[in-house]
């Protein structure tokens, strides 16, 4: 493995942003899409999906806008804060902070926003693994386990997508093999450890001016990588994405923030994605 193309966690405008990224650089003559290993966590299992399995990532973003109309899915901010308070809280052993996560996941009221976390995984062009390496990641709510799905798991892809996009206090946890799992984003926003053995790792970080450097320069550096980038909004894109970014009025906008932005990325891209 030479090349592996990180993709981070960030609601519809993160997926639309990455989507359009992705689609602007193929213009400039930058295909990310040639990853030896694609890694995918919430908002990137659905683009690396999407990418992985060949699918038009305008027309699938097109789509998503058109049949995407309803209201953003309601949140309890507070329930929403503690579990972000925990996750912070450095005090407490790192598997332990993700079990309490998972607990509050599961004892949270948001089966209403079960159809809707289905739907992640249902609109996929294509829902079959792809013949190639695709990661995606998920956390299990009861052991705070660190799980990474493959092809190999034996676990439809579709139901992959949307564990790693159930997002804890917003969407339900999913049901695998008896399990119950949550959006991989708790565990990192990026999981670029899982990039280990690669030369080249280009990370695109939807919420990269939300989250603490430190984190994925520690990642990168577990990976072993000698060449290095990451792409997050610039100021432009921020404006465009506002409060919410689960808001499905996004899939647009987003997109075409991507790809406005996607010039100024291919430059530094060009010698170092070969």
């Amino acid at each position: 493995m030479t090349n592996a193309l990180v993709l981070g966690g960030g609601g519809v405008a993160g997926i639309a942003w990455m989507a359009g990224i992705v689609t602007g650089l193929r213009r400039e003559g930058v295909d990310l899409g040639t990853a030896d290993r694609i890694i995918g966590t919430s908002a990137g299992s659905v683009v690396g999906t999407l990418i992985a399995t060949g699918a038009d990532l305008e027309q699938a973003i097109t789509r998503q806008r058109d049949v995407d109309t309803g209201p953003a899915p309601a949140i309890d901010l507070d329930a929403t804060a503690q579990s972000f308070a925990v996750l912070a809280d450095t005090t407490i052993e790192p598997v332990e902070r993700l079990r309490m996560v998972g607990r509050m996941a599961l004892d949270a009221r948001v089966d209403h926003a079960a159809d809707r976390l289905a739907a992640v995984g249902e609109r996929l062009p294509v829902k079959e693994w792809p013949d190639r390496e695709l990661l995606i990641t998920s956390v299990d709510t009861e052991t705070g386990e660190f799980v990474v799905w493959t092809r190999e798991s034996g676990v439809p892809l579709v139901l992959a997508v949307a564990s790693s996009c159930a997002v804890p206090m917003i969407f339900p946890p999913v049901e695998i093999g008896g399990r119950r799992y949550m959006d991989g984003g708790v565990r990192s926003a990026t999981s670029a450890d899982l990039a280990a053995g690669a030369t080249t790792v280009i990370v695109l970080e939807p919420l990269g001016h939300l989250t603490p450097r430190a984190a994925l320069e520690a990642e990168l550096e577990k990976s072993g990588a000698s060449r290095t980038h990451v792409i997050h909004p610039d100021d432009a894109t921020i404006a465009v994405f506002g409060e919410d970014v689960l808001d499905p009025a996004l899939w647009g906008p987003a997109f075409k923030a991507g790809l406005a932005q996607s010039p100024l990325s291919a430059g530094p891209l060009r010698d170092l994605w070969k």
